[in-house]
């Protein structure tokens, strides 16, 4: 077990990378004046330069894809209840996410800021569940009709 979730730590790590480089540009592309983006000018500012931010993101995306690879395990245990794996998946991926969100300047540094982030968090992982759970219900239902079919045969 110990051996898939590192497997899945270093899968993860460059798609957090990947990841975190695509919203700069879509983030860039809807400034929409020619200019790229790569961090927010006040992680530039917390890091001295433009450079020291880039290499601290791309580090920290890195460890959060891991992060979220990782906990991608939870989906696998088959004893735990639906609610179980996914409060538990939640939790480790909102105490992974938000330091970074937090620390990356994300998002702004008040009350409101933090209350903003987690309904934004919250609600994208609630559609990202939600779609998951209807693919995965109608997959289910697809393969218990292959196996009453299969059954009338005999």
């Amino acid at each position: 077990m110990k051996k898939r979730v590192f497997v899945r730590c270093l899968v993860g790590a460059p798609l957090g990378l990947a990841l975190s480089t695509a919203i700069t540009i879509a983030i860039s592309l809807t400034v929409g004046d020619g200019r790229y983006y790569p961090v927010v000018p006040e992680l530039a500012a917390d890091c001295g330069n433009e450079m020291n931010a880039v290499l601290l993101q791309a580090v920290c995306s890195l460890l959060y894809g891991a992060m979220w690879g990782g906990a991608s395990m939870i989906w696998e245990q088959e004893s735990w209840s639906i609610l179980r794996q996914t409060v538990t998946h939640l939790i480790l991926c909102s105490a992974a996410t938000f330091p970074v969100a937090f620390y990356l300047r994300w998002m702004p540094h008040s009350a409101a800021g933090v209350l903003t982030y987690f309904g934004i968090f919250f609600g994208i992982y609630l559609v990202i569940w939600l779609s998951q759970y209807t693919a995965m219900k109608k997959r289910v239902e697809q393969i218990n009709a292959k196996v009453r079919q299969n059954n009338s045969k005999e």
